[in-house]
C-alpha cells in the first residue's frame, strides 16, 4: 500500500470534497486488503495514511486545522473506508466516537482543549472501554486518579495515540472517563486479538496498572462532581450508527467485489444455455436482489443520521423521550444493517461460483467480518425494542447497549 498523493497542499472544504478523499484512501486499502488480511500485522501504516489524508481530523474544529464536518457525513466516510478494509473502517469509526466523546461528557474547557490537541496533532484515539468486563478500578490520591484493572478489547491499542479509559471510582458508583497517551506508563497492551474477522482492529486485551490522570481530566467533573444531563447518554446511539455504516461499507465492498468477479471470472453454468454469466437470469435477480436491500438500508441509515445531527446541533435540547425515540430508530436500522451485511456477504457467493472460494481471492473475509462484529450485541435486542415500543409506547433506558 503506497500513495504518492500531496495532500498537504489542499484539505477538502466540503462533504463532497472529504468524500471524494476517502475514495481515495479507500482504493489506496483495495489494493493488497486481501494480502493484509492474511497477514494480520499491526496496521501501522494503514492508520499513517488516515492521518496523511486528514481523515482523522474530520470532526476537528476547522480552526485547528479540522474538517469542521458532521456526523451524517463521518458515516459517510466510515462506510468508504469499511468498503476496502472492514478493519480500517472500523478504527475510523471507533476513533471519530472518541474524539467526540468529549463534547458529549466534557467541560467547555476539557472539551476545547481534547480537540485542539487531538486535531492539531492528527492524534489517533483507542479506546479500553468494554462494558462487560468489570470496570476498572479508580482511587484518589490528593489531586489524581489512579486507574487499575484489565480489560478484555481495547480495539486501536497499539496504533492509537490516546487512549480513552473508564472506571468506577472505589466506594461510589461514579463512573470516570479520563483519556491519556496510549505510551503511559502501566498500559500494557497484550496484543493477543486472534478472531477470525477485523484482524486488523488491535482490539485485544490490555493491562492498566497505576495510571494517573489529574482529577480536572475526569470528563465533565468539577471540583469531584458531575453534572449528568441526557446528551450524556448518546455515546450509545453514536457507537451503534458507526457499526452499522462499516457493516454497509463491508457489505457494498463484498457486492462490488463479487461483481467485478462475476464479470471478469464467474463461468456460466453448464446447461444454463448461455455463453456469458452475465446473463444468466438468476444471477441478474440476484444481484438486483441484493443490490436493492443495501441500497434501502443505505438510505435509512442515512436518514437517521441526519435526525441525529439534529441533536448533536441542540444537545441541552435533548429529553429523555426525545433521546428513547432516536434510540429507536438506532436499534431498527442496526436490525436491519445486521440482517443485510450478512445475506450480501454470505450471498455473493451463489453468483460468483466455486472458485471464488479460492484464498487469493479473499472474498470470504468480508463475511468474517460482519460475522465477526455483528455478535457484538444480539440483534434480536434491537427488534425487541422496536416490538416493546411499537407495542406499548415503551422508550428503552439508557445502558451500555441501548
Amino acid at each position: 500500500m503506497t500513495t504518492t498523493a500531496d495532500w498537504t497542499k489542499t484539505a477538502p472544504t466540503d462533504a463532497r470534497g472529504w468524500l471524494d478523499r476517502a475514495a481515495e484512501v479507500s482504493a489506496l486499502l483495495a489494493v493488497d486488503a486481501v494480502t493484509r488480511d492474511r497477514e494480520g500485522k499491526t496496521p501501522h501504516a494503514e492508520i499513517q495514511l488516515l492521518k496523511d489524508s486528514g481523515l482523522v481530523t474530520l470532526l476537528g474544529p476547522t480552526g485547528h486545522g479540522g474538517g469542521g464536518q458532521d456526523w451524517p457525513t463521518a458515516y459517510r466516510v466510515i462506510r468508504e473506508i469499511a468498503k476496502a478494509d472492514g478493519s480500517i473502517g472500523q478504527l475510523l469509526g471507533y476513533h471519530y466516537l472518541w474524539f467526540w466523546a468529549a463534547r458529549l461528557v466534557g467541560t467547555p474547557d476539557q472539551i476545547a482543549a481534547v480537540e485542539e490537541l487531538a486535531t492539531t496533532n492528527r492524534f489517533f484515539f483507542g479506546g479500553a472501554v468494554n462494558p462487560r468486563d468489570s470496570d476498572l478500578t479508580i482511587t484518589e490520591d490528593g489531586d489524581d486518579i489512579v486507574y487499575n484493572g484489565r480489560k478484555s478489547f481495547s480495539t486501536g491499542s497499539k496504533v492509537s495515540d490516546l487512549t480513552v479509559l473508564e472506571g468506577v471510582l472505589a466506594g461510589t458508583d461514579k463512573h470516570i472517563f479520563a483519556i491519556v497517551p496510549s505510551d503511559s506508563e502501566g498500559i500494557t497492551f497484550h496484543d493477543d486479538w486472534d478472531n477470525i474477522g477485523q484482524r486488523l482492529t488491535e482490539s485485544g486485551s490490555v493491562t492498566i496498572t497505576d495510571v494517573r490522570v489529574p482529577w480536572a481530566s475526569a470528563a465533565g467533573y468539577v471540583d469531584k462532581e458531575f453534572t449528568p444531563r441526557v446528551y450524556n447518554t448518546l455515546n450509545v446511539p453514536v457507537i451503534q450508527l458507526v457499526f452499522v455504516n462499516f457493516y454497509l461499507g463491508i457489505a457494498r465492498g463484498a457486492l462490488e467485489t463479487a461483481r467485478t468477479y462475476t464479470t471478469e471470472k464467474t463461468r456460466p453454468w453448464l446447461y444454463s444455455g448461455h455463453t456469458r454469466a452475465v446473463d444468466e437470469p438468476y444471477i441478474l435477480d440476484t444481484y438486483g436482489d441484493l443490490t436493492a436491500k443495501l441500497w434501502a438500508v443505505e438510505a435509512f441509515a442515512d436518514q437517521v443520521a441526519v435526525e441525529a445531527d439534529a441533536i448533536h446541533r441542540a444537545p441541552d435540547a435533548v429529553t429523555e423521550r426525545g433521546r428513547g425515540e432516536h434510540e429507536i430508530r438506532v436499534a431498527a436500522v442496526k436490525a436491519r444493517a445486521t440482517e443485510v451485511a450478512l445475506e450480501i456477504t454470505a450471498g455473493v457467493f451463489e453468483v460468483t461460483g466455486a472458485r471464488s472460494t479460492a484464498s487469493r481471492e479473499g472474498l470470504d473475509r468480508f463475511w468474517r467480518n460482519v460475522r465477526t462484529h455483528t455478535l457484538h450485541d444480539r440483534v434480536a435486542y434491537k427488534r425487541r425494542e422496536v416490538g416493546t415500543f411499537i407495542l406499548t409506547d415503551e422508550i428503552p433506558q439508557p445502558t451500555w447497549y441501548s
